[in-house]
């Protein structure tokens, strides 16, 4: 996608792409995109930093870890569901008690959760088409 933009000469203002501790290791955004928008100068809008909450289910990084990892991201915006006070408290507290990570915590972190993440089964939106709004909807295509 960004490749074709720029054959247009078409900048993106932002990107918008889930950004957590799983990405990391497996088809990640993280280090595929991120870098390039971070050098052209691209807002990263960071979503799904539980992976709708598979994360902490997992047991492998608690919601608070999630939340500050995609923070510690050059990411202009961590994007997280609030439908309820809890997930709202939640947030908050994260944003009260956030530190840039310390490479030690980052590496510590990435290591619990290399093995959980290996695979992708944390992240449908990425190994099926549950997500995908086209595969849905193929009246869209025409």
């Amino acid at each position: 996608m960004l490749d074709m933009a720029a054959e247009h000469n078409f900048h993106f203002d932002a990107a918008q792409m889930p950004l957590n501790v799983m990405d990391a290791h497996f088809r990640s955004f993280e280090k595929n995109v991120v870098p390039r928008l971070v050098k052209e100068e691209t807002g990263v809008l960071g979503m799904k930093p539980l992976a709708f909450g598979a994360i902490p289910q997992s047991g492998a990084a608690t919601a608070i870890e999630c939340l500050h990892y995609a923070m510690n991201l050059p990411t202009s915006v961590v994007i997280t569901g609030c439908d309820s006070m809890k997930l709202l408290d939640q947030a908050l507290e994260a944003g009260r008690t956030f530190k840039p990570l310390k490479a030690e915590e980052v590496a510590a972190l990435l290591a619990r959760t290399k093995d959980a993440a290996a695979n992708g089964q944390y992240e449908a939106f990425k190994t099926s088409t549950t997500f995908d709004g086209t595969t849905h909807n193929p009246q869209w295509l025409g």
